[in-house]
């Protein structure tokens, strides 16, 4: 490594954990990813798990720590409360939680839940891309963080006011999995493609009826039996109605008017989702996911003082 490092960043998630070490700037020296979540971390011991990463990646004894995710939560590491709705994400990422009897200085920054009677939601690990997300401390930004849980988030003057949640990569697993739409689809279902005509045309279809899909959904099962859909199509069609159900539901809880969408996102789901916002008249700000957390979690190291608040991230 040509610097050293100033601060080792961690998104552990539920199924993966990714480190990297930072310097002073916030530009990355070295990576680690893994299949250590939060499920498997829990047999082998969190601070095990942690040390072998930092180990592997050629961190320096006494190296301070600053993580986000599941790490966080009631069945993680060490729950680190949640911050309410509406708070400014700086004021989020100065509470984050000191681990105690680490053998060195470990923080975890808190998610964020929305107590509303009528739409209770929680995130981890969001509000940390939120913040590296470059959105800027004025005005209204609305935000699609696409997932397995996706994220639609209003952030008006740098403070989160109001988000919602669309288990969408999860609906499309468990009816690709668990309902009759597996014959349609195979057992391992196609990747999907932005450039599918079948993707694009019931992605249209969803947009058009508002998000109102449960009709359709039977269709594809029956567009095998009558019109001969494969396999590879089948998972383009159900991909497009159920990303466009999100969209034109999102879009009617959090109109964006005339601004883009930022776009938090990284691969080909952030190609898809691009497409598909397309097809529903958004403009979009891309914002790479990996970049964006990192660049959250150096923000957070500095606020609570980890490293010198005067250097600035690459």
């Amino acid at each position: 490594m040509s610097a050293a490092p100033a601060i080792a960043a961690v998104d552990w998630g539920t199924t993966r954990l990714r480190l990297w070490l930072l310097d002073g700037s916030g530009a990355v020296l070295a990576e680690q990813r893994g299949d250590d979540g939060l499920i498997s971390a829990r047999d082998k011991g969190f601070a095990a798990v942690l040390e072998g990463h930092l180990a592997a990646a050629g961190a320096p004894a006494g190296l301070p720590v600053i993580m986000c995710g599941m790490v966080g939560a009631r069945q993680g590491w060490l729950e680190a409360p949640y911050v309410d709705v509406p708070s400014p994400l700086s004021a989020v990422l100065r509470g984050a939680l000191e681990v105690p009897d680490a053998g060195r200085d470990i923080r975890i920054v808190p998610g964020m839940a929305q107590r509303l009677a009528d739409a209770p939601d929680v995130m981890r690990g969001e509000e940390t891309q939120l913040a590296g997300a470059g959105l800027g401390g004025k005005g209204r930004h609305i935000v699609c963080m696409p997932g397995t849980h996706s994220k639609w988030v209003a952030v008006d003057d740098g403070a989160v006011t109001g988000f919602g949640t669309w288990p969408t990569g999860e609906l499309f697993s468990v009816l690709a999995a668990h309902s009759i739409l597996r014959h349609s689809l195979g057992e391992h279902p196609a990747a999907v493609t932005a450039d599918s005509p079948a993707f694009r045309r019931w992605c249209e279809a969803a947009l058009a009826e508002g998000g109102d899909i449960t009709g359709r959904l039977f269709s594809i099962r029956a567009a095998g039996l009558l019109h001969g859909l494969g396999p590879v199509d089948a998972a383009a069609c159900l991909s497009g109605l159920l990303i466009g159900a999100e969209i034109a539901s999102a879009a009617r809880r959090y109109p964006a008017g005339k601004q883009p969408v930022a776009l938090v996102a990284s691969g080909a789901l952030g190609v898809l989702y691009g497409a598909a916002l397309g097809l529903a008249g958004h403009a979009i700000r891309p914002v790479d996911a990996d970049e964006a957390v990192r660049a959250g979690l150096f923000a957070a190291a500095r606020e609570n003082g980890m490293i010198a608040s005067t250097q600035e991230p690459a």
